[in-house]
């Protein structure tokens, strides 16, 4: 599988490069909308992740002029908005999925594998489910039953993150690492203070903390 990297943040860009290689994709980058819209035209890429502030065309007109062309490549938006209003304008010029930095490393290998799995199947956006909790992804929503449990996207980027391994334990330097970014120097203490909240709002026992290892979320 090929993948197109257009991000003009250049660590983040190598970065991800490096980890998706690492993953067993080929992976190009460029750091320019214009440099990314003659690449991607190409047609020679199973999958383009794209950034929406970017210089020379912003994602946005990648992503419209693409799909105007006929490209049907899966396209998962990167941005530092956050609003329902900038997620909507990304899915309504083509993008099929959306992810609002700092994200989860996990979280973007998990959606990339997932939009590379339903290629032109039309299927739903990812859905994970443990015990009671339904966590939609794309959508940002969790619900337990027929009621919505609101979160804030740091709290739900946390719970994301012990969803994608649930019943396996995560170490808070791996929450840190794909929740906080990749350039995160402050107070690893964060993370408790996250889980906290997360306990608060889904019950004392939906996450147990396993002493010296990390977090393990718990289906209930």
């Amino acid at each position: 599988m090929r993948l197109l990297i257009v991000e003009d943040e250049k660590r983040l860009a190598v970065s991800l490069a490096r980890g998706l290689t690492a993953e067993g994709f080929a992976v190009d980058v460029v750091h320019d909308g214009l440099e990314g819209l003659h690449r991607a035209s190409e047609g020679t890429y199973d999958l383009v992740i794209l950034d929406i502030m970017l210089p020379g065309m912003n994602g946005y007109r990648v992503c419209s002029n693409l799909r105007a062309a006929g490209h049907e490549v899966p396209i998962l938006m990167l941005t530092a908005k956050d609003g329902e209003y900038d997620e909507a304008e990304g899915l309504d010029t083509g993008a099929d999925d959306y992810l609002t930095k700092p994200f989860s490393y996990v979280v973007l290998v998990a959606r990339v594998r997932a939009l590379l799995r339903r290629r032109g199947a039309g299927t739903a956006a990812p859905v994970l489910t443990v015990g009671s909790l339904r966590i939609e992804t794309a959508a940002r929503r969790v619900i337990r039953g027929e009621d919505e449990i609101a979160l804030t996207a740091k709290e739900f980027a946390v719970l994301e993150q012990l969803a994608l391994r649930a019943g396996q334990v995560v170490s808070k330097a791996e929450i840190l690492e794909h929740v906080w970014d990749f350039a995160y120097d402050g107070d690893p203490n964060i993370v408790e203070v996250y889980i906290s909240t997360l306990r608060r709002k889904l019950g004392a026992s939906a996450i147990r903390t396993v002493r010296g290892a990390g977090y393990r979320l718990e289906a209930k």
